[in-house]
């Protein structure tokens, strides 16, 4: 063969090779365009075309990065989505991308939520005087985060902060009675809503106030099924409370029942109006669709009026009594210009352990209506597919230190409250994570294990390794907790000025500062875990003091701080 035959065959094969080359590079392209366009058309059936800009920054990511696109949208969902300040995106977040999880990787979320239950009141978790088999066997079926604390403790500015994941501050929303929630702060349901679920409401949500008038729906709170009631009792106009409506519907005046001997029996209370509301919602049929349903009951929160079958079962000689020093008077005493619901008396003055024993009996109430609501869960056949949470927004004095109710104070049993997640079979059974958690982690859980993303302004840390066993239950999850309250109760219920105050607690310390008061609290939870000795005047502890009012001041500027609007320019 001569010279220029092999040259020419040579030739042929690199023009073969290129050819073919151009064929696979082509097939590729017309793979992508075509999973675009079926990504594009159906999120115009869903009315959403700002889809259309993830699908070209997915294009601009594969150039670079050389995957398939339906990989670039799993990796712009995870990091993307549910930014609402991307100055690209400029859309909150895009539902369709939650369409990429499987039905097994999208959980039902049942989240119940009571109003002012303490850390300590639970059976299997060290509390031998209260009555709770349903949450006990939630303890031994699923994870339980024993130091939870809410960033407020008060109802509103708790409320506002889990729901947002921002603390009350950031949020602008720190007081109990205020006019509106702002318009431009987010909402895990909305959040949610927009990765797929069915969301509904039940019983209190109070991000607004809801005296003097029913309080506001939020617009696009991301709820299809809303059964509202903030209260327990007939304070609002029929049509726009659902368990007075519910308790008229039965034939029965609530108002009445209230002021009754017997007070309002269980099968008319609300506690178990929201577990009928709750098997209502469960029952819907949606096809694959996933919920989550925020249940909010309105107890133990005060009065301490349990039904009288309930009361009947916890007697005040059973009880431990409240924790109480001689000293807390005086010590209480020095605090008094700071806002609380009542004065700091001897306990035995308000009865603390008749208070303490109906206090118990309205936990039970919720313990039964929360086996009755598991039991519906489990026979649904949901229960495989459903992840169970329950906490508070914050927890009750109750008589600790002589003081009763709320206010501004961070005792532990204010401030401390249960978080336990149950799935049995995706989470670790039995676990107990003493690591620093905040209720913050709750609202970025339930994003993450939604898959609806967490937004970068998002203040929580999802507890999903910890769940799941991907990080030791030793391992900290926190190096400090935060708590605020800034004007948070009105001056008609504590007599007060609108204090100003902030907790800062480590794992060893609790840093309380009175900023207008100029006046200080600080514990030794090590060796005095009940808060009766305050180490502020203590020479022996004047370093550790100003060390933590430095963290407490860097923690304040760093993670409350509003720098205003989006920067679009170097200058």
């Amino acid at each position: 063969m001569g010279l220029p035959m092999v040259v020419t065959f040579l030739m042929v094969i690199i023009l073969y090779l290129m050819i073919s080359l151009m064929i696979f590079v082509l097939t590729l392209m017309m793979a992508r365009v075509v999973v675009m366009m079926f990504i594009m058309v159906t999120m115009v059936c869903v009315e959403d075309l700002g889809f259309v800009k993830i699908m070209l920054l997915a294009t601009e990511q594969e150039k670079s990065g050389g995957s398939r696109p339906d990989k670039h949208v799993a990796q712009l969902f995870h990091g993307f989505v549910c930014n609402r300040d991307d100055p690209v995106l400029q859309l909150p977040s895009y539902p369709i991308l939650s369409k990429f999880m499987s039905r097994d990787q999208q959980p039902n979320i049942l989240w119940y939520c009571t109003d002012q239950q303490r850390f300590d009141t639970i059976g299997a978790l060290g509390n031998p005087f209260v009555k709770t088999p349903t949450l006990d066997q939630l303890v031994a079926r699923g994870t339980t985060f024993t130091r939870t604390y809410c960033q407020s403790p008060i109802c509103t500015p708790s409320r506002a902060s889990f729901m947002s994941g921002l603390y009350p501050s950031k949020v602008h929303n720190t007081r109990n009675g205020n006019d509106h929630y702002p318009d431009e702060a987010p909402l895990i349901s909305r959040q949610l809503a927009n990765a797929g679920y069915d969301c509904g409401l039940i019983g209190k949500f109070h991000l607004q106030s809801s005296g003097k008038r029913t309080e506001p729906r939020i617009k696009n709170d991301g709820f299809r099924y809303w059964k509202f009631s903030h209260a327990p009792r007939d304070d609002w106009p029929e049509g726009e409370h659902d368990y007075a409506d519910w308790v008229r519907e039965q034939g029965a005046d609530l108002n009445a029942l209230r002021e009754s001997e017997d007070r309002v029996p269980a099968a008319l209370h609300q506690t178990t109006w929201a577990t009928t509301r709750a098997i209502e919602f469960i029952s819907e049929n949606r096809g694959d669709q996933p919920w989550m349903l925020n249940l909010n009951v309105y107890d133990p929160h005060p009065p301490f009026t349990p039904p009288r079958e309930y009361a009947e079962r916890f007697h005040r000689d059973d009880m431990p009594g409240p924790s109480f020093e001689p000293s807390d008077i005086e010590a209480q005493e020095e605090l008094s210009d700071a806002d609380f619901q009542t004065k700091s008396r001897n306990p035995e003055e308000f009865d603390g352990k008749q208070i303490q024993a109906d206090y118990y009996a309205m936990i039970s109430l919720i313990d039964d209506q929360l086996a009755r609501l598991l039991e519906f869960l489990e026979k649904s056949g949901e229960a495989e597919n459903t992840v169970v949470i329950f906490t508070s927004d914050h927890g009750e004095t109750l008589g600790d230190h002589g003081l009763l109710y709320k206010g501004c104070r961070f005792y532990e049993g204010l401030v401390r409250v249960p978080l336990i997640f149950s799935a049995p079979s995706r989470f670790q059974e039995g676990l107990q994570c003493n690591g620093l958690t905040e209720l913050l982690d709750l609202s970025a859980t339930i994003l993450d294990l939604a898959g609806a993303g967490l937004p970068e302004e998002h203040q929580g840390h999802s507890l999903v390794p910890y769940l799941t066993g991907e990080r030791d239950a030793e391992e900290p999850i926190r190096e400090f907790v935060r708590c605020e309250y800034f004007d948070a109760l009105a001056a008609e219920f504590t007599g007060g000025n609108g204090t100003f105050a902030t907790m800062h607690r480590t794992d060893r310390y609790k840093l309380v500062l009175y900023h207008s008061l100029n006046k200080g609290e600080l514990f030794d939870l090590e060796v005095d875990p009940t808060e009766h000795q305050n180490l502020w005047d203590s020479p022996d502890h004047t370093e550790v003091k100003n060390r933590l009012i430095l963290e407490s001041f860097h923690a304040h500027v760093n993670l409350t701080t509003d720098v205003g609007s989006e920067r679009i320019a170097p200058m």
